[in-house]
């Protein structure tokens, strides 16, 4: 089965708009592992606009399943990573002001740079993943790097299987068999939504994980947190 990570930045922002401390984002990380799912996920941002870098480490203690932390591998986020050793690092090459992640790694241009952090993460027990594009020279480059898994960036998917184009998956496809010759792990994540998760699942072969937030949070406004929470949980069987 492939695990569920849920990322929880959307909780963060609904909290930082009023001040204070509700929704209470450790509750709602401990609910949702109740739940049911296998992992959270936090994309802290340099502005700290929903996830705090306090949050991250508040969250050590609290995430009893795999704790997965994105973000640009800049030297603070790297300090932060280093000291809380979390299940997973993603890098993601966001600029400083991205709304959010909007491209996968160069990992041919960037390859000796990749090397040198996913070594130091390495290097401290820390499993890596690269959030990468379906280009099968970027998929045999990040398994030059050193990481332990892609992050199939699934933008393009969805956009593509929400006008009806099913077909759109056989990049995704292709990239996962080719990353799994090269015995890197697979996970994916962007836009994936209790519509589209089935089919993508059911396509990528040997899909490790994927994590949700926008969408996740969202469905739940109307349909509740537990209830989407096992429904994909469902989808991903």
């Amino acid at each position: 089965m492939t695990k569920l990570s849920v990322n929880i930045n959307k909780i963060a922002t609904l909290r930082n708009s009023r001040g204070g401390n509700v929704p209470n984002l450790l509750k709602v990380a401990t609910d949702i592992q109740d739940f049911g799912a296998e992992g959270i996920t936090i994309h802290p941002r340099p502005d700290e606009r929903h996830i705090r870098y306090q949050d991250a480490y508040d969250l050590k203690s609290i995430v009893s399943t795999e704790y997965n932390i994105e973000g640009n591998p800049i030297d603070k986020f790297m300090n932060m990573v280093l000291e809380i050793k979390p299940t997973q690092v993603t890098l993601v090459p966001d600029s400083i002001d991205a709304l959010t992640s909007n491209a996968g790694w160069d990992t041919i241009k960037h390859q000796t740079y990749l090397q040198d952090v996913i070594a130091e993460f390495k290097r401290n027990g820390i499993r890596t993943s690269i959030f990468i594009d379906t280009d099968l020279k970027l998929i045999e480059a990040a398994a030059k790097t050193g990481t332990d898994r892609i992050e199939l960036y699934t933008e393009e998917f969805a956009t593509q299987y929400e006008v009806g184009n099913k077909e759109a998956v056989k990049p995704y496809a292709e990239a996962a068999i080719l990353a799994h010759e090269l015995g890197l792990g697979i996970n994916a994540g962007h836009d994936l939504n209790l519509d589209n998760i089935k089919f993508f699942k059911e396509n990528i072969p040997n899909l490790a994980e994927v994590s949700i937030g926008h969408a996740l949070i969202s469905e739940s406004l109307y349909l509740g947190l537990e209830n989407v929470v096992n429904m994909y949980l469902d989808r991903l069987k």
